[in-house]
């Protein structure tokens, strides 16, 4: 029977995304792990691979088309045997996506007759049924249809074993369970009364669209559409910045001895036979790397906060804050705290390389620990960062320059680094992040301590 392919959710807050380009074509034979799309959400451009083979019956979704929900129908896959007239009496048809000029309201993919088909790197999607978590609070990956047909008979995804791509709970292991007894769910405790729920105040908003434009004379400004990255860094910021009570602290840094050994660092690297450096180590690897040996050091800063538990991190997973058009994304260097400055050093190159040309992969720029903001090279002294949960602490980093300091009691120049750490209060206090930031500032000032 045809094969539903939906819209995956490439992340855990992904909503919606555009269809860049379609890389088959109607007609066209697929196999298990063919990429088929490109997928382009707010902060990167993927590749979407079918699990599942057979002949493209239906292009649903045109390339090009903006504003694709998650899990609406985009294509239709026909099993060996099956002509195109499979696809109407299915029910696997959808009314025909907008053009990109119009943003697309694509109709959710239909169970009728039809299968679903996840692509890998797809997260469970987000309509029309959340993605389901086991006990230990962990996501249980499963499909649209397996999720519908485990409410529909009480059964528990998190007792039934996944036969799909990567574990993922597939229709074929609902109707195992079925057949078999098991996985049946535990009765649903009861539901609080609505007097038992607390009231929650509405969420300040700011001037609307017509107030704001009374400002201003009639032709003297353009309106530029906000894109989905823009949305989601003004979502996220603004709930930081509402939910999150921050905490401010700073300190200088000298750098000389910082410069200096990256000079020789840099000087010793082996090269290959087109004479190409191993490594070339900017004052930014070496904050990376000061930060996370801090945290190291200090580990009841390296954590994050929900309502029901802090979090405590084994390792410290630093975001790097990088400009990229339209915004910024935060890869992630893991476990940094254990990694040598060469492999930072080559680690952040690559990132922020494939960043800037939106090819990084959820699980490289999702999570993390802490973040480093730096805007020295763009000759910012000093600035103040917004955390970034579920961080609880971001460093800002500015400009290194030549200032007067004073040393044995005599007047002398050095060339100085001023950062800010924001904290979340709820889980950082002042003296634990006074605490963090003189952890810090001592391995940048001591630099061959982080060779050690």
């Amino acid at each position: 029977m045809p094969i539903n392919i939906t819209m995956p959710a490439l992340s855990p807050t992904m909503e919606e995304g555009n269809l860049a380009k379609w890389l088959v074509k109607e007609g066209d034979t697929v196999s298990a792990g063919d990429v088929i799309a490109e997928i382009e959400t707010d902060k990167a451009t993927m590749e979407v691979e079918a699990v599942d083979e057979g002949k493209l019956g239906k292009i649903v979704v045109p390339e090009g088309t903006e504003g694709v929900k998650v899990n609406a129908l985009i294509a239709v896959l026909l099993e060996d045997g099956e002509d195109a007239s499979a696809i109407d009496s299915s029910g696997g048809s959808a009314p025909a996506a907008a053009p990109a000029e119009a943003k697309s309201d694509a109709a959710p993919a239909t169970d009728a007759g039809a299968k679903d088909v996840i692509p890998v790197g797809a997260e469970a999607a987000t309509d029309p049924m959340p993605a389901p978590k086991g006990a230990d609070g962990k996501r249980i990956f499963s499909s649209p249809l397996a999720r519908r047909l485990a409410k529909l008979n009480g059964l528990d995804l998190g007792q039934i074993s996944g036969s799909g791509p990567h574990g993922r709970i597939v229709k074929k292991d609902i109707e195992a369970a079925m057949e078999k007894g098991t996985g049946k769910a535990a009765p649903a405790a009861a539901a609080p009364s609505p007097a038992a729920a607390a009231p929650s105040a509405a969420a300040p908003r700011g001037p609307s669209a017509d107030q704001v434009l009374k400002l201003y004379e009639e032709g003297s400004y353009e309106l530029v559409p906000h894109d989905g990255m823009r949305k989601t860094i003004a979502k996220r910021l603004t709930e930081s910045k509402q939910t999150i009570p921050h905490f401010y602290v700073s300190v200088d840094c000298e750098l000389d001895a910082l410069l200096a050994l990256r000079a020789q660092l840099n000087a010793s690297a082996s090269k290959d036979k087109d004479g190409n450096p191993a490594y070339k180590l900017s004052v930014n690897d070496m904050t990376i790397k000061a930060l996370a040996l801090a945290l190291r050091d200090v580990p009841d800063a390296n954590v994050s906060w929900t309502d029901d538990n802090m979090v405590k991190h084994k390792h410290a997973d630093v975001g790097v804050a990088v400009a990229i058009p339209g915004g910024l994304i935060t890869p992630i260097i893991r476990r940094a705290e254990e990694k040598p400055l060469s492999v930072v050093s080559n680690e952040m190159k690559d990132l922020g390389k494939r960043a800037k040309d939106r090819k990084l992969k959820p699980e490289e720029y999702q999570g993390g620990t802490t973040a480093v903001s730096n805007m020295g090279m763009m000759g910012v002294k000093n600035f103040s960062a917004v955390v970034n949960p579920p961080h609880a602490t971001i460093l800002a980093v500015g400009a290194g320059e030549k200032r007067p300091v004073v040393k044995d009691g005599e007047l002398a120049v050095a060339t100085v680094m001023s950062v800010t750490l924001s904290t979340d209060h709820r889980c950082v206090d002042g003296a634990l992040g006074a605490e963090l930031l003189a952890a810090f500032k001592g391995y940048i000032e001591n630099p061959m301590s982080m060779l050690v």
